[in-house]
């Protein structure tokens, strides 16, 4: 997959200009324009957009023959960008986003040509890319301040009726989720969670796809000890991933769940320990609690038991049948959910292949708890 260097605004206005004579100026918009639409906790404040939290996406329209954002990273991110496709095909280009007010051109006259055609590839042609954030907050916050058209800004597709909120660790970040060998190191390069088991589930339903997810965090025990003190039930209440004092308020969201998914306990059980069972139980009751809150009663939660130790099913269904609350039931997943060669990538995590199992054990659950019902013809990818 082609990989998109950095450019500096100058470098937009000088491409586009050779281009043609007579261009239409370029536009500038505010990142928080109404007619952009925003997936997942990114934060508006004022004419700018921010998030750190692996997932989010934008979707833009435009009419022209050219877009740039204008961006600061606080580190280092990559993004999946989709032109006038569906995010289940590859992505057309992956944009790397990193330094200071910087202006990134996202698409060019010459590669709109390219991917479209001629015949689509006019100043007033109508295109619309999905701009997905890949890796997950540890690797920098983004701060999208403008965009940039060689046209004008439309109104974005509306969102989609249906939405799924996917709480939970590396495998929901799809950590290593592009890599073919389980031994291979992780790179943030490879890390990839639209190949992951949720945005599958969600592909799946035509649901929105909703992400609060950190590698190594559990419910009560974090990978290997690390990090004591901060575990996922404190974690989503923030509104970005990497700042402990930061507030979410789900009542400002663009866009709501219909259901959440927990898949949560792996790291709890790592490295050959895990937490008691009464202080994970409590802390996986307070974060059931504090889905509820956002959501409402009637939200259905699924919480799901990963497939490397039975205790984790013993564990989560207790909670899911002992909690009180309504609608939350539980999954498991057994050991040979997927195998430990080919369907692995870095570091022993799940590759796509891997991922696309776990989401065709997880998706007779959604449809029965949301009654969205199972289309026989719709393919996993």
């Amino acid at each position: 997959m082609k990989r998109i260097t950095i450019l500096l605004a100058s470098a937009l206005m000088l491409s586009m200009a050779s281009q043609a004579k007579a261009q239409t100026p370029v536009n500038e918009y505010p990142a928080s324009d109404s007619k952009i639409v925003w997936v997942g906790r990114a934060i508006a404040q004022g004419d700018q957009v921010s998030g750190d939290w692996t997932g989010i996406y934008a979707r833009i329209k435009f009419a022209g023959d050219g877009l740039a954002i204008k961006v600061s990273d606080t580190k280092k991110n990559y993004y999946n960008l989709w032109l006038d496709k569906e995010t289940w095909n590859e992505p057309d280009k992956i944009v790397t986003v990193t330094g200071t007010d910087t202006t990134i051109v996202l698409l060019a006259k010459e590669e709109i040509l390219a991917l479209c055609g001629k015949k689509n590839a006019r100043k007033d042609s109508v295109h619309q890319i999905t701009l997905q954030k890949r890796t997950e907050g540890e690797q920098g916050k983004t701060t999208f301040q403008k965009v940039l058209v060689n046209g004008s800004l439309l109104e974005a597709d509306a969102v989609r009726p249906r939405a799924i909120e996917f709480v939970g660790d590396s495998y929901t970040c799809g950590y290593g989720s592009e890599n073919s060998v389980k031994t291979d190191p992780f790179k943030p390069e490879t890390e990839n969670c639209n190949k992951s088991y949720c945005n599958i589930v969600a592909r799946y339903f035509d649901a929105e796809c909703i992400l609060v997810a950190h590698s190594g965090f559990g419910i009560a025990r974090n990978y290997n000890d690390n990090v004591k003190g901060w575990y996922m039930p404190e974690r989503y209440s923030q509104a970005y991933d990497m700042d402990r004092d930061s507030r979410y308020d789900a009542s400002t969201a663009s866009v709501k769940p219909d259901i959440t998914v927990i898949y949560l306990c792996t790291n709890d059980f790592s490295t050959g320990r895990q937490p008691s069972k009464g202080m994970f139980q409590e802390n996986y009751k307070i974060l059931l609690g504090k889905i509820k809150e956002a959501y409402g009663e009637a939200h259905p939660i699924l919480c799901v038991a990963g497939k490397n130790d039975f205790l984790m099913a013993e564990y989560i269904s207790e909670v899911a049948n002992e909690c009180g609350l309504r609608k939350v039931s539980f999954a498991v997943l057994c050991p040979y959910v997927h195998n430990s060669d080919d369907d692995l990538g870095a570091s022993f995590h799940p590759n796509y292949e891997g991922h696309k199992k776990k989401a065709m054990v997880l998706i007779p659950y959604v449809a029965t708890m949301t009654g969205w019902g199972l289309n026989p013809e719709k393919p996993i990818r």
